[in-house]
């Protein structure tokens, strides 16, 4: 339906709250965007109109997005949730990020992290979990749902060009077709048959 639910984090909202989970568009409670160029538009606006500001917390969304996952999960290969965190800032609430990636590895969730700047990221590398399974007391992510990209890897004198532009698509996308398969084999579902065709010439 291109309608996108798009939130923020780390930011003193207009009334002065400082918010770890609020929506881009100004709503109190719909958080859809209509198309990507909806996103863009509220995000702009938002920037705008928000004071970034930490701690930087990824816990909140990333439980928020879970819940809508945890919907779909009722009905497995309903659909399936990508979450696109775009962060400045040093991740501040790493326990409580890796025990919610971990309750929700379950789900039909990926999680892609883009780190834009100069802060030091080295922690994101934990929660990607290409070497070392995620685990959180004492419980281990049923399967590996984050893929952490650094935004500054694809700069080339501190610009994107449209060859590095591809990169960085090709690394923020790269391990979604794993986790999606690995989540629809886990849950026993099956592709749909392909539609059939009459052609018009018969």
């Amino acid at each position: 339906d291109k309608m996108f639910p798009a939130l923020g984090f780390g930011a003193r909202l207009p009334n002065g709250v400082v918010s770890h989970e609020f929506y881009l568009n100004g709503s109190p409670d719909n958080p859809y965007c209509s198309t990507i160029n909806g996103v863009l538009n509220a995000y702009l606006t938002s920037i705008n109109s928000v004071q970034l500001y930490g701690p930087t917390n990824f816990a909140p969304i990333i439980n928020h997005v879970a819940r809508f996952a945890a919907a779909s999960h009722q009905n497995p290969g309903s659909s399936y949730c990508v979450l696109l965190m775009l962060t400045d800032g040093v991740i501040s609430d790493m326990a409580m990020t890796k025990e919610a990636i971990v309750n929700a590895s379950h789900l039909p969730l990926s999680i892609i992290i883009v780190g834009i700047g100069n802060a030091d990221f080295e922690a994101m590398d934990v929660l990607d979990a290409d070497d070392v399974p995620l685990s959180s007391r004492g419980k281990i992510a049923a399967r590996d749902i984050v893929q952490f990209v650094p935004f500054s890897k694809f700069l080339v004198n501190g610009v994107v060009s449209t060859l590095s532009s591809v990169a960085l698509a090709k690394e923020v996308l790269a391990e979604i077709p794993d986790q999606v398969l690995s989540y629809m084999r886990t849950n026993n579902v099956r592709p749909n048959p392909p539609p059939t065709y009459t052609s018009q010439y018969q």
